[in-house]
């Protein structure tokens, strides 16, 4: 489980996409994948803008962003893969609270 308390950040982290928009965000560093993953997936389901997993192989900072909705019902899912071989690991956000007592 993922816990903490996020600020509502006015406007958003960008000016469009999915970071846009006033709400709440989460910042994440996840450790290298398996020396034998050819696929690695992360994100937000349900995502706040409708996103798929996104593909972060070759992502060398393995650091996300998230715009947190619902703690409740959101999960941080991260999907390692190989040849012939998935792993899906499933973080529950119910730790996470906002600033001002929202959800």
């Amino acid at each position: 489980m993922i816990s903490g308390t996020l600020t509502f950040i006015e406007g958003g982290l960008s000016p469009d996409g999915p970071l846009a928009g006033d709400g709440y965000f989460l910042a994440l560093k996840w450790s290298n994948p398996d020396a034998s993953a050819t696929s690695l997936k992360v994100g937000l389901v349900p995502s706040a803008s409708g996103m798929d997993l996104v593909e972060c192989i070759d992502d060398l900072d393995r650091n996300g962003v998230f715009k947190i909705t619902d703690p409740a019902t959101q999960v941080l899912k991260i999907v390692s893969s190989c040849t012939g071989h998935k792993t899906t690991q499933i973080f529950k956000l119910t730790g996470i609270t906002f600033d001002n007592g929202g959800v």
